[in-house]
């Protein structure tokens, strides 16, 4: 990275300002907005990780590793099954998602969209897995675990927390209503970032006027944020089953697909461990022979292939039709692996090992292989159809496949500066209450501590992304207040360029490099008022939409919306879904090449916040009369304390009889039942729109 864009100490200098107090400035010159992503290589080798008694915990690279969510053990498993998109076949990122979103405008244009929509172009650091689309207010929205707002963009403007309160009174939504539509998949990443560029496009379109709902035209003809969505669905399952995508991918394999080479391996010694393995994919049989032929195919020097693909599975399924497959399922046939066609009638026989079949159902899968819920691990990238499905409708263990967890790493990796400054924020929070009850009087100043955490906070998110991680949302949208519109001075209201007071700006800002934008004596204007950043607004620049929601211009000599952002650290709904249904998880399938198939995986315990910020040390807690309640544990001497909480961990417990009897330890699946409500799948269009599946899921 280059150093000599770094913003040095010695660059800036203090200032007395009455209201706010000590603040830092920026340099002289104006400066641009330079904040390209980290670059950091992972560790090639096995780490040892310190634990609190000084000993060294062994832990796996990194790149290499299985997350755990649940226990589990490999050698209960007796059947592996594979999704084929995005599992076993990784698409090349960004190239593939431009690809299919060049291809959506080209099919919204032939159907009477405005030819603008082909200039277009895909910005890949937009978009991110799991937001909801607001099909009545046209809105990107980014949730949490409960539906409760995190980040709410309408078009490409995002909005801040007092726009979002006018919208939705209490920031939450719900999950099950059809209002609004999940963008869950990564075939969802090019729809994502086209939803947002014909909504911003519409609303500034000059033959378009903007009306609650939607647009209305110079000929009074209405387009609701409902039907540009529907029509943009469709345009996406027209280009996934009839256009030409998967002609184009299999004519392009070396472009559009990873040849990963371990993965003949992985399957090798899965089989060679007397494991069964199987693929389950929503394609049909020609478009995944092309696919796993380049995969898996072994040829000689001639080119002549001396080993199928279909010889690493025991099992394969296409046409599943996930999820209807968890579900009633279509006919099981038997497919030509000649001429792709399938057999007439539903295949009743027994599964032979190299025989395709098509369709079926999990339950006449199950009994056909002979196999429990929890004999199968089955491993997938698609959140609902591969993963909450097979947990909920048979209890298969599961494998969530990320591809975006490599970026997520790299940056918690690399920005560990950030982290370690927001925790040592955290202290000084709590440093500034302390010796202080509930009689103390004066109420202690923490507006700076709140602007730094709020700062670095800011920095920590747009490492990730425009959208943030897809694991949780580290801001959130807030009002200003006086002091900081105080901090905003625009000094000359020419079209797309901003000059910022930096004082809430600064810390932010890592990467800096002297900018060339202003005539000679303006730049001399602001050499007297050192305090100002100056950067120019394009929606198609990265670097200038790190910055989102601290500004955003729209008309010339006017500012749109001004706000700032507060910080928050919440689990997104995706991250809750992934953290309930899937058992493991991680950047690729053929980190399981990594651990022995005995292996057990063991989850990290789970604590609640009473547990995980009281110390195991120290003073005895001791009860008042008010607080003290009967003891339900078992009773410990004064010579053993501890013993308490160690029955307590064992989780011993008496049954109807009053034996003794514990959880399995090596096992702690805990599959949920569909009377559960809080973990029914969202009631929307998005995964069941046609007798209980999109098209999209045929892919």
């Amino acid at each position: 990275m280059d150093t000599e864009n770094k913003l040095n100490s010695n660059d800036v200098e203090y200032l007395k300002v009455p209201k706010e107090g000590r603040v830092k400035s920026a340099p002289k010159e104006a400066i641009e907005l330079n904040m390209p992503y980290p670059s950091h290589p992972f560790d090639q080798n096995s780490v040892g990780i310190d634990t609190p008694d000084g000993s060294k915990a062994f832990k796996r690279d990194t790149a290499n590793r299985v997350f755990v969510n649940r226990s589990l053990s490999l050698d209960k498993i007796k059947f592996f099954g594979f999704d084929m998109d995005y599992t076993l076949a990784v698409y090349k990122s960004p190239v593939y998602e431009k690809k299919a979103f060049d291809l959506i405008c080209e099919r919204l244009a032939s159907i009477g969209y405005p030819k603008d929509v082909l200039k277009f172009e895909y910005n890949d650091s937009f978009p991110v897995r799991g937001l909801f689309f607001d099909c009545e207010l046209g809105n990107l929205l980014k949730v949490d675990t409960y539906g409760n707002i995190l980040v709410c963009v309408h078009g490409l403007k995002f909005l801040s927390g007092y726009e979002v309160r006018k919208l939705y009174p209490n920031k939450f939504v719900q999950s099950d209503s059809s209002r609004y539509f999940i963008l869950n998949t990564l075939f969802n990443l090019p729809e994502t970032h086209l939803l947002a560029c014909l909504v911003d496009y519409f609303d500034n379109c000059p033959g378009y006027q903007r009306t609650n709902h939607g647009v209305i035209s110079s000929d009074q003809l209405l387009l609701t944020y409902k039907s540009i969505h529907q029509d943009i669905r469709a345009a996406v399952d027209w280009v996934h089953l009839k256009g030409t995508l998967k002609q184009l991918t299999v004519d392009n394999l070396e472009t559009y697909v990873i040849k990963e080479p371990k993965l003949p391996k992985l399957l090798t010694r899965m089989r060679q461990s007397n494991r069964k393995t199987f693929i389950l994919t929503n394609s049909d049989f020609l478009y995944t022979d092309k696919i796993m032929s380049f995969l898996l195919n072994e040829t000689d020097e001639s080119g002549k292939t001396i080993k199928k693909w279909t010889s690493y599975f025991d099992y394969v399924g296409v046409d599943a039709r996930k999820p209807l497959f968890f579900g009633e399922g279509t006919a099981l046939r038997r497919v030509d692996t000649e001429t792709g066609a399938l057999s007439i009638g539903r295949y009743s026989g027994e599964l032979k090992e190299g025989q395709v079949f098509s369709g079926g159902s999990s339950d006449v899968f199950c009994n056909l292989l002979g196999a429990e819920g929890k004999d199968i691990l089955y491993i997938g990238d698609h959140i609902f159809g591969d993963i909450l499905k097979s947990k909920k409708k048979q209890g298969w263990r599961t494998y969530l496949v990320i591809p975006e967890l490599t970026k997520e790493l790299e940056v918690w990796q690399s920005r560990q500066d950030v982290f370690t400054k927001l925790r040592d924020l955290d202290i000084a929070l709590a440093d500034t209450y302390k010796n202080l009850d509930s009689a103390a009087i004066d109420k202690p100043d923490i507006t700076e501590i709140k602007t730094s955490i709020r700062e670095v906070t800011n920095m920590m998110e747009t490492c990730y992304g425009q959208m943030g991680s897809l694991f949780r949302s580290g801001l959130e949208p807030l009002k200003p207040n006086h002091h900081d519109l105080d901090a905003i001075d625009v000094r000359f209201k020419q079209p797309n360029v901003l000059y910022l007071r930096t004082e809430l700006l600064l810390q932010r800002l890592e990467y800096l490099k002297p900018s060339g934008l202003l005539p000679r004596q303006k730049r001399k204007l602001i050499e007297r008022s050192p305090p100002v950043l100056v950067f120019t607004e394009d929606h198609q620049n990265d670097k200038v939409n790190y910055l989102r929601g601290i500004i955003r211009t729209q008309k010339e000599g006017e500012i749109e919306n001004v706000h700032l952002l507060h910080p928050c650290n919440r689990q997104t709904f995706f991250a809750s879904q992934a953290t309930r249904y899937a058992d493991l998880y991680a950047a690729s399938c053929v980190n399981l090449l990594h651990y022995p198939f005995s292996y057990l995986f063991r989850a990290p315990p789970q604590l609640m916040p009473h547990e995980s910020t009281v110390e195991h040390t120290g003073e005895l807690f001791e009860p008042t009369e008010s607080s003290a309640f009967a003891p339900r544990g078992f009773s410990f001497s004064e010579d053993h304390p501890s013993s308490c909480a160690l029955d307590f961990h064992r989780q011993i417990s008496k049954n109807s009889s009053g034996s003794v009897c514990r959880c399995d330890d090596d096992d702690d699946d805990s599959t949920e039942s569909e009377s559960d409500e809080s973990t029914q799948e969202p009631k929307t269009p998005v995964y069941e729109e046609k007798n209980g599946v999109s098209p999209l899921d045929k892919m």
